[in-house]
């Protein structure tokens, strides 16, 4: 990353954003520095909340690990709103870090994990059932407050009640989800889009292992670890992950990147456990390519600014 007060006369200079505990990047991110560089662009790591950055010098602004905005949504999201040449855009922000849109996409024919919604101030009792859920805010990051209930332990419908609790005391709504089973050995598979000449296009596909192994037990970091290896992505994978982008507000020729998180149904079939377009880790370090393909990703938006 070049120093902030170095010149850059005749090339674009391009924000990553970040948050103060990461701002070296994301190691991941790190990797697309090089290919910029090499495409005779200037990039620098400023701080989301950083008062002195001033935003209206950047060429780009790419929204990269600004992981610890949860707690403070609508700080973020007025943040957003004023910073020019946002990717992806402020309207994009607003609608995609409220795990609401899911309810969107589900009315829109998307295939979604089943869930139930928990305002702030409501009361919330466990199902009568005795599966596996998974309880977690419908504002987070990196898997923050969230954790895995057997109900069949009684023990463990305390403690979801408690989570519940907890959550709505904050002011904060609540998902809850039915654990899929597949998750454990399948996996959740994560497909990336990154913005190309002609719009949006699959880059890549990884596998994350399970990482709920029981109740939240409070704060753990900033995100939770994950077991992270390379992936082909099927077709029924794809067809999904078309039909989900295709309910964004606004298309996708505004994105910059899209990932698209899957997890096997009851029957087999993928459904979609979230669509980040916020801050989402890229994997760019899992496959062949992948940085550079990020590095004209921005390259993109940056011509189509010019």
């Amino acid at each position: 990353m070049t120093d902030h007060h170095q010149s850059t006369r005749g090339k674009p200079r391009v924000a990553l954003v970040t948050c103060t505990e990461l701002t070296a990047l994301d190691p991941d991110d790190r990797l697309v520095l090089a290919p910029l560089a090499a495409r005779g662009v200037t990039v620098e790591a400023p701080v989301w909340d950083d008062p002195d950055v001033d935003w209206s010098s950047y060429d780009l602004v790419v929204l990269r690990s600004p992981w610890d905005y949860a707690l403070r949504r609508d700080e973020f999201v007025a943040w957003a709103a004023t910073v020019p040449a946002l990717v992806n855009p402020a309207d994009v922000v607003r609608w995609n870090t409220d795990k609401r849109y899911l309810a969107e996409l589900t009315a829109a024919g998307v295939p979604t994990v089943p869930t139930s919604w928990v305002e702030p101030g409501e009361s919330w009792q466990p199902p009568a059932d005795t599966g596996e859920y998974v309880i977690k805010p419908a504002v987070s990051a990196g898997s923050q407050d969230t954790g895995r209930y057997d109900l069949a332990d009684p023990e463990h419908r305390d403690l979801a009640v408690a989570h519940v609790r907890r959550l709505s005391t904050a002011g904060r709504t609540t998902m809850v989800q039915p654990y899929l089973e597949a998750v454990d050995t399948e996996g959740e598979t994560a497909l990336l889009f990154l913005a190309g000449p002609d719009g949006l296009a699959f880059s890549h596909a990884i596998r994350k292992g399970p990482m709920l192994t029981g109740p939240d037990l409070g704060p753990d970091g900033l995100y939770k670890a994950e077991e992270i290896s390379a992936r082909t992505a099927r077709p029924d994978q794809l067809a999904v992950a078309e039909r989900t982008l295709a309910t964004v507000p606004g298309g996708t020729r505004q994105l910059l990147y899209a990932r698209v998180d899957l997890i096997p149904g009851p029957d087999g079939d993928p459904v979609l456990v979230e669509l980040e377009l916020t801050e989402p880790s890229l994997f760019i370090g899992y496959a062949d390519g992948a940085p550079g393909r990020l590095a004209t990703a921005i390259t993109t938006h940056l011509a189509r600014r010019a």
